[in-house]
């Protein structure tokens, strides 16, 4: 069990508010963070995400994007950071890719509704560039928190971004889609990014292998 007062100091150093502790202080700081992230209740996390200053992206921010959908859903969904949409409306994959998202969604009998949407990085880039290693990581708790809460049966990670911070893998999406890989237990099935297929139609069918795997490995879970 934490500590009342080491989860007080985590609180306050994972929204960004400086705890000074003696130089003999036996546990760092960071530590105590990632125990009380793990601690946190979807209304904590969500306050905490919302204060947030672990990078620089609070900077610029409008707002950050939590994630949405069914907190007890079967299939979470996870992409890579906010666009500027995104940013303005405080909602993930909203705008065309979000309409294509959801097209892949009722093509295996689900809706938006009915899955958990989130994100590698709570917070847009500039220029929606890709988020840089140091983002990523200082995200990593709150996303890991995310999915402890929702215990999908799967994940669909969208993207490059997503599936290589996911899965701490450099490879490109086309050799990790089409097969399972498992985070933390969880099955995990890799695929093409909505607004990669506004582009490219032609992968189109690609991503329906992608979905029918995830739609078999979240039955076999449930089983």
């Amino acid at each position: 069990m934490i500590h009342p007062e080491h989860q007080r100091r985590a609180y306050l150093q994972a929204m960004g508010i400086d705890v000074w502790l003696p130089r003999d202080a036996a546990e760092p700081v960071a530590a105590l963070a990632s125990d009380a992230a793990g601690a946190m209740d979807w209304d904590e996390l969500r306050r905490c995400v919302a204060d947030c200053t672990r990078c620089a992206l609070s900077k610029s921010r409008t707002q950050t994007v939590f994630g949405a959908g069914k907190q007890d859903a079967n299939w979470m969904i996870i992409g890579e950071a906010p666009g500027a949409e995104e940013d303005r409306r405080g909602e993930p994959f909203v705008g065309r890719a979000g309409q294509m998202l959801n097209e892949m969604l009722r093509a295996v009998g689900l809706s938006r509704e009915s899955v958990f949407i989130a994100n590698v990085l709570k917070c847009r880039p500039p220029n929606n560039r890709d988020p840089e290693p140091g983002e990523a990581s200082a995200c990593r708790q709150y996303l890991e928190r995310q999915i402890e809460l929702v215990q999908p049966q799967v994940i669909l990670a969208v993207g490059k971004i997503a599936a290589q911070n996911l899965l701490q893998s450099d490879e490109p999406v086309g050799r990790m889609r089409g097969r399972r890989h498992d985070l933390k237990g969880v099955p995990l099935v890799v695929t093409y990014h909505p607004a990669y297929l506004l582009r490219s139609p032609s992968q189109k069918r690609k991503v329906w292998h992608d979905l029918c795997l995830a739609k078999q490995l979240g039955s076999e879970v449930a089983a």
